[in-house]
């Protein structure tokens, strides 16, 4: 299985069913970082393990590898073609419907007021940054920690355990980009 890009080809069929990583890992009975992992191509899981989470689509082993996701070539998107893969107090919207066999993620993120990405840190391999829009988001990159307002900006190697959070009275929106796609 190493051959075939598993992490994109899950990404893009999670996708086009409408499902969070969350969700999918809520129904195929697995945790959110093993999807995680998946999608960034940071492990690959046994035929049994996708199997489980296929199910959870669901979608069978065969249809899976049967899928050829169209290659765009579609350069601009106004607003209204980005696609809202979160869901709750967060909003992201990605640039582009498809990322399969992409390198290169970016979103359109907005935080509501007191939301983040949980207590546990993220970790994933590749790269991340974004630029603050407006608002206050407080970035945890290892033990440092500071509050970024608008026009400030995050840069750092995913490895490091990091999380984000929104903090003060209105919610903060910014454009951040990451390698390769996560969700």
């Amino acid at each position: 299985m190493s051959s075939i890009d598993l992490g994109n080809r899950l990404r893009y069929v999670r996708i086009a069913n409408n499902l969070s990583q969350r969700e999918l890992a809520k129904r195929a009975g697995v945790t959110n970082s093993t999807i995680s992992l998946i999608e960034s191509n940071s492990t690959n899981p046994s035929v049994g393990a996708l199997k489980r989470i296929l199910d959870g689509i669901p979608i069978g082993l065969a249809e899976f590898f049967a899928i050829e996701p169209d290659r765009r070539t579609k350069a601009f998107y106004s607003a209204d073609e980005l696609t809202e893969i979160g869901k709750g107090p967060i909003s992201y919207r990605q640039v582009g419907d498809n990322l399969f066999g992409r390198a290169l993620q970016i979103l359109k993120e907005r935080y509501e007021p007191g939301s983040g990405t949980g207590q546990i840190p993220l970790v994933h391999d590749g790269e991340e940054g974004g630029i603050i829009l407006s608002g206050h988001l407080e970035v945890t990159v290892d033990d440092e920690r500071k509050i970024l307002g608008p026009g400030d900006a995050y840069y750092f190697e995913s490895r490091r355990p990091h999380r984000f959070r929104c903090v003060g009275p209105v919610a903060c929106e910014l454009v951040s980009a990451c390698t390769p796609p996560t969700f």
